[in-house]
């Protein structure tokens, strides 16, 4: 079985409150976009699991693929399997790789056990394993909550877009990205802002990171500003990483100073 696991961008981001938990509220909108790894899950004899591309690091323990397998065999005592995983999406990135390949891995492991779950039964087995886990099992545009995991989908398309998205071969960590953020309470209607033109949304939508990780890393706003003197109707950073996205009405060519950085660029679907 081999299976895509997609990126996501967000069009907008709000710190809202820290929780007692010690993790953030928040509300952003989630979109996903083509960029993709590549992952494939094979029956065997013991559980395996090999990475090629993009080097991965940390403890087997730790990775969310393993993760995602422990969970549903603890549920159901699924046999093991060879996961084998080829990175593309960077990490550090705010593009919910790792959260993409989690929730994958989740139905990959679901249709080829045919386990009696929906992509709403595995929620709460995303929900375990990342904050936007469970985004990437509906895959559309939806409004996210609370700790990025309660959900709601948003009538949105920005098919026929040209996305151009940046990534300056530097990740930035959860734990730097919140250190910086000064919460306040949410102040937008998700529903109102993007039923605006999409030229509009640069002034109505932000991204509440680039405050305090644009003076720490002054090429992103470098970037942010290049696709927007290129024509861009909208840019941002995704998420907490270092990714500087732009929307576009038409293909437009990348810098040749971009050539040494991870981008991708493509009509949306």
């Amino acid at each position: 079985m081999i299976l895509f696991p997609n990126a996501k961008i967000n069009l907008g981001l709000y710190i809202t409150e820290k929780r007692s938990d010690g993790f953030h509220n928040l509300s952003t909108c989630f979109y996903p976009v083509p960029w993709s790894d590549i992952l494939e899950i094979t029956p065997h004899d013991t559980f395996e699991f090999s990475t090629s591309g993009l080097a991965i690091s940390g403890a087997l323990e730790t990775n969310l693929c393993y993760r995602a397998f422990m969970l549903l065999k603890e549920a159901f005592n699924i046999a093991p399997v060879h996961i084998h995983l080829h990175k593309v999406i960077p990490m550090g990135a705010g593009l919910g790789g790792g959260s993409s390949d989690a929730a994958y891995t989740l139905m990959g492991l679901r249709d080829m056990f045919k386990l009696p779950l929906t992509n709403e039964d595995l929620i709460p087995f995303a929900q375990k394993l990342g904050s936007d886990c469970a985004f990437f099992l509906f895959n559309q545009a939806q409004i996210g909550t609370e700790k990025g995991d309660v959900l709601t989908p948003l009538d949105l398309s920005l098919t026929g877009k040209f996305l151009v998205m940046v990534y300056p071969n530097f990740g930035i960590s959860t734990q730097e990205a919140y250190a910086g953020v000064k919460p306040k309470k949410a102040r937008k209607n998700w529903e109102k802002q993007f039923a605006k033109p999409l030229e509009t949304w640069k002034e109505t939508i932000s991204n509440d990171f680039e405050n305090s990780l644009f003076p720490a890393y002054p090429q992103l706003a470098e970037i942010k500003n290049e696709l927007y003197a290129m024509g861009a109707q909208y840019a941002a950073m995704s998420g907490s990483g270092s990714t500087i996205f732009g929307l576009f009405d038409q293909e437009v060519k990348l810098p040749e100073s971009w050539k040494a950085f991870q981008t991708w660029s493509g009509l949306l679907p």
